[in-house]
């Protein structure tokens, strides 16, 4: 059971009870992440450009204090363990307790609503995320990842660095931070989930005595995002990092977006059948390219859906990552010309089915899931009622339009 509260703040507020569990999790999210530089604030007519990185920036400097304590130590003295994340269209602040979960939450709900920014802690925050950044340049998997985006998209953000550059960061200064917090951060544009062993309504209590006083936004941020071509920037790119073997990410663009909601939901399980069918440890592709160590344990596929952009990733290590592209090419086009078979489908789409009820039993990578999906419009919950209407014909369509070689990609990072 889920339950959902809109608070007149307009803050989401989920919260769903787990009897018998040993630790309780609340992830405290804002729809707001790196691709979002280009905005018009409701209320205002003006268009708002902020330097690249700042999404990022701004959960850096959300921890500092007015009185100059670090919150993690207030987390620790509750026996919470607290993070956060910047992705590229969400930022979160979480924590995982035993014990004391009022305590901890509150802490949560208390340095989200707080900013506190000022020109000096502004400053030197610089130098420590301009260190992050040039420490990013060496680091192989984010360089391969960074590398296929950018083969992948000409204008769309998701193809720039999370943290920026270290050029992009200089610009940042704490007028800018407070314009962003007070534009993203309002709690209409915000959703919290809690979930663990507890009474619900006493944490419903407990949470809405610590929303601060917040104006909800009478009208949507608006969001500007170039337009993007369907054409990829590039089939190929290889970079000399120091790794022991080379690494390849090999994917597709998807070029059917623009939609949110139920419709997004069926697109995504449709391309999680077809990934799987494909791609997985029980497909014929799979067991060739292993069988002849062409790849290893390392191998994962994943599709990421988004409103904006969606594209399908192969990732792995292989000593000959030229092999593979070309193996998989060759296998995309034979199914192309032949079909997909249909047995396969009805076995994965069980496999698929078995996944999502597993995914319960996690309950911070559900929670992770279901906020991600609420910033798309998708109820997670939603998830069978989807699930169960998808067709044959509905996969051998998506496969058709998706795995099309002229929006193929190779990213390889090979040994100095």
């Amino acid at each position: 059971v889920i339950y959902h509260k809109k608070h007149e703040s307009g803050l989401d507020i989920y919260i769903m009870p787990r009897n018998g569990y040993t630790s309780n999790y609340a992830i405290f999210g804002t729809k707001y992440g790196s691709v979002d530089s280009e905005f018009i604030v409701p209320g205002e007519n003006e268009v708002t450009k902020v330097p690249d990185g700042i999404a990022h920036y701004l959960e850096h400097k959300m921890f500092d204090q007015p009185d100059g304590s670090n919150v993690f130590d207030r987390f620790s003295k509750f026996g919470g363990e607290a993070n956060a994340f910047t992705s590229f269209n969400m930022t979160a602040y979480l924590f995982m307790s035993t014990n004391q979960f009022e305590e901890n939450l509150e802490t949560l709900m208390d340095y989200v609503q707080s900013p506190y920014f000022t020109k000096e802690s502004v400053e030197k925050e610089q130098g420590i995320i301009g260190q992050e950044i040039r420490m990013y340049d060496d680091n192989a998997p984010w360089r391969l990842f960074f590398n296929f985006l950018g083969l992948l998209y000409q204008n769309n953000p998701v193809k720039l660095d999370i943290a920026g550059t270290v050029e992009s960061i200089a610009e940042i200064d704490e007028k800018l931070l407070y314009k962003c917090y007070n534009t993203f951060y309002n709690l209409a544009n915000m959703t919290l989930f809690v979930t663990g062993d507890f009474d619900a309504e006493k944490i419903l209590t407990v949470i809405e005595k610590n929303i601060k006083n917040n104006k909800p936004f009478n009208e949507e941020i608006k969001r500007i995002y170039p337009t993007e071509p369907k054409a990829v920037a590039g089939h190929y790119k290889e970079q000399k990092i120091s790794v022991a073997s080379p690494l390849f990410m090999l994917g597709w663009k998807d070029n059917d977006v623009g939609y949110s909601g139920k419709k997004l939901l069926k697109k995504s399980i449709e391309m999680e059948i077809l990934t799987e069918m494909l791609f997985g440890k029980a497909s014929t592709l799979y067991n060739a390219l292993y069988d002849e160590g062409l790849i290893n344990q390392s191998f994962s596929c994943e599709y990421s859906p988004q409103t904006d952009y969606g594209y399908t990733a192969l990732e792995g290590e292989s000593k000959n990552p030229q092999e593979v592209k070309k193996r998989v090419t060759e296998y995309i086009e034979n199914l192309r010309k032949n079909g997909i078979s249909k047995d396969d489908f009805e076995r994965t789409k069980k496999v698929i089915w078995g996944d999502y009820i597993r995914s319960f039993n996690d309950i911070e990578g559900y929670a992770h899931s279901f906020l991600t999906m609420s910033f798309l419009d998708i109820n997670y919950l939603d998830y069978y009622e989807e699930y169960k209407n998808i067709t044959f014909e509905d996969v051998c369509k998506r496969f058709k339009e998706h795995f099309d070689n002229e929006y193929c990609v190779m990213s390889v990072i090979n040994p100095l």
